[in-house]
Parts: structure tokens; sequence; C-alpha cells
């Protein structure tokens, strides 16, 4: 009889645990959905505009930007503005080559390729989702979207890997903007 009431007692005290923890997370949502405005299914991604001499590099960032959309969010990138329910758009406002070390001859062991990026991403109606205005500071510095990375030329790196790997470092904050605030 007491093996019984165990058992029953322990069924009891499992489905009231059972109950709590579903009661319990009723309001809360599973997955990348919790984290993005939930109104947005769909986000048009234009190819981004330069004020940079170099070559392609808003057609890369564009690319970048598109695939951190589709890995790491639950929008779907479309072709045009008319069928989507927002619009992502970017501008290079600068980018840079600075060097960090040289050696004895002035030849550069270390440089920094750095961007600057304005962001802005509105819905169907017009409504600002994220903005990013660059308020100026001093000539080098602003609050806008910045990516860089390092190149070591001695070591075989190249300032196109060097450009990648900060666009790719950029995608992915102009991506996290995308995320619902606190």
């Amino acid at each position: 009889m007491t093996g019984t009431r165990t058992q029953f007692a322990s069924l009891i005290a499992a489905a009231m645990v059972l109950l709590a923890g579903v009661g319990g997370c009723a309001s809360y949502q599973i997955g990348n959905q919790s984290l993005y405005p939930s109104h947005i299914k769909t986000v048009h991604v234009p190819v981004f505009d330069s004020l940079s001499f170099r070559r392609n590099l808003g057609e890369q960032l564009s690319e970048a930007v598109i695939k951190e959309i589709e890995t790491k969010t639950p929008y779907k990138v479309v072709g045009s503005a008319s069928e989507a329910d927002s619009v992502l758009t970017c501008k290079i406002i600068q980018d840079q080559k600075n060097m960090i070390v040289q050696d004895w001859y002035n030849d550069p062991r270390q440089m920094q390729i750095a961007f600057r990026i304005q962001v802005s991403w509105v819905d169907r109606k017009g409504d600002v989702l994220r903005q990013s205005q660059p308020i100026v500071i001093s000539p080098a510095t602003s609050t806008s979207v910045t990516a860089s990375s390092i190149l070591t030329p001695e070591v075989g790196q190249s300032v196109a890997t060097a450009q990648q790997l900060a666009i790719q470092r950029a995608a992915e904050q102009i991506v996290g903007m995308m995320e619902t605030p606190w």
C-alpha cells in the first residue's frame, strides 16, 4: 500500500511540475523569432552604395548581408521592394587603410582595413525600424557601424582578404542591428 501511495504522490508531483512549467513558459517564444520584429517577414536588400574609390565594395557588402539575413534571421530576402515588408539600405561612407606597424625601411608590417557604414531599415509604410546616423566626433571616428580587420603582408595576407573579413564583420553588425531592442 505504501508503494502505491509513493508512486501516486510522485506522479502528482511530476504532473504539477509539468503544468507549472508549461503555464510559466506560455508567453515565451523559442528560437530566433523572438529576437526580431514579428510583423516583418520579408526584406529587400538593394545593392549598397559606396563612396569608396575601391571597386565592388557595395556589391560585396550587399552579398554578405543577404547571406547573414538568410542564415541568422527568420526573414526571407526578396528581389523587389514592392513585394517586401521592409527595405534595408546601406552606404559605405568611408574606407581606410591605416598603417599600424612599419619596419626600419618604412615598409608596412601590419595595417588595418576599416569601413564606416550608414544603415537604414524601413518598413512598407515608411516607418524607420532601425537607423544609424553617423555623428562625426573627429574626422576619424563616428557612431555609425564600423568594422575593421588587420592585414599582415609578411604572413601572406592580401588587401582583398582583409577587406573581405572587414565586410563580413560589418554584415554581422548590420544584421545584429535588426534585432528587437530589449
